[in-house]
């Protein structure tokens, strides 16, 4: 007698045909990018659920602003109208070094650089996977927003964004074991890369010879090699180094400026996308007259 339910193929050979059909998908994706579009319709499609799952966070942040006390809200303004006074004086000191600058460029018949793009977006969600050190942002494609794109925070630098939707980007954290920045020490411009480990608050950096003047405490800034991120912006503070003469290398850790915990507002850079500032006429009597006042400094 003929079985009802004809006899499908064994376990074996279903998990053999899983696992090719797997490979295909992974090749496809990663070597020809044959489904970028369709992972552009699918985060078009998340990011209405993702703006929905981030709504109590934000009705809550919103009620516990509204109840601040008025004497919490007075220290701070107290605190704010210090901070304004004394970052007046710096602009007051910046604008005059700003000016030295650009007699100088001009006696180099040099172009002086501007400032980049900017544009400020907020943290949706942080990525729950242990492996994977990133975060989404409600910026994307409609704002302009690109892949690979350098992001910073208040402090220093922050990532570089990897995917973009319509309306919402993902950032990969500097600290990443996928990551890596080119840095230059401040104090002495020794080059060296800077990897990410896995762990928020740390950082590697490659290859670093035993001799090299690496100390505990120098400020790393992005050295602008590569053409991803801009140069001299920060990234790490060095919190430790490491001789061994058994190991090639020299073991550097380092510190991330930015506080990568507790990201909640972030900035988005166009680099080289600002209005060019004129370029300076080349040195002649004018320019003489303008060095003037270097005699009347105190």
């Amino acid at each position: 007698m003929k079985p009802i339910f004809s006899r499908g193929p064994s376990l074996q050979w279903r998990l053999l045909l899983l696992v090719v059909v797997s490979f295909v998908i992974i090749f496809l994706d990663h070597w020809q990018h044959r489904f970028d579009a369709a992972r552009f319709y699918l985060n078009s499609l998340v990011t209405p659920v993702q703006y929905l799952a981030d709504g109590p966070s934000r009705l809550l942040r919103w009620g516990s602003e509204e109840l601040t006390s008025r004497s919490h809200l007075k220290e701070e303004n107290a605190a704010l109208k210090e901070q304004l006074l004394e970052t007046s004086e710096r602009l007051q000191h910046l604008a005059f070094l700003e000016q030295e600058n650009n007699q100088l460029r001009s006696l180099l018949g040099s172009q002086p650089r501007t400032d980049a793009r900017k544009l400020v977006a907020e943290v949706m969600t942080v990525d729950s996977d242990p492996f994977s050190l990133q975060i989404m942002i409600n910026r994307g494609r409609s704002d302009g927003v690109y892949e690979g794109q350098p992001v910073l925070d208040a402090q220093g630098l922050i990532g570089q964004v990897v995917s973009v939707g319509p309306s919402s980007a993902r950032v990969l954290l500097i600290t990443d074991a996928t990551h890596a920045v080119p840095v230059r020490v401040a104090r002495n411009g020794i080059r060296a890369i800077a990897a990410g480990t896995g762990q928020l608050d740390e950082l590697s950096l490659s290859h670093v010879p035993h001799r090299s003047d690496i100390k505990v405490g120098d400020l790393l800034l992005s050295s602008g090699l590569g053409g991803r991120f801009p140069e001299g912006y920060p990234v790490a503070k060095v919190t430790s180094v490491f001789s061994d003469e058994g190991k090639p290398f020299a073991r550097v850790l380092a510190q991330p400026l930015a506080q990568l915990d507790r990201i909640r507002y972030l900035l988005l850079i166009w680099p080289g996308q600002a209005e060019p500032a004129p370029v300076a006429a080349p040195p002649s009597a004018p320019v003489a007259d303008a060095a003037k006042p270097e005699g009347d400094k105190p």
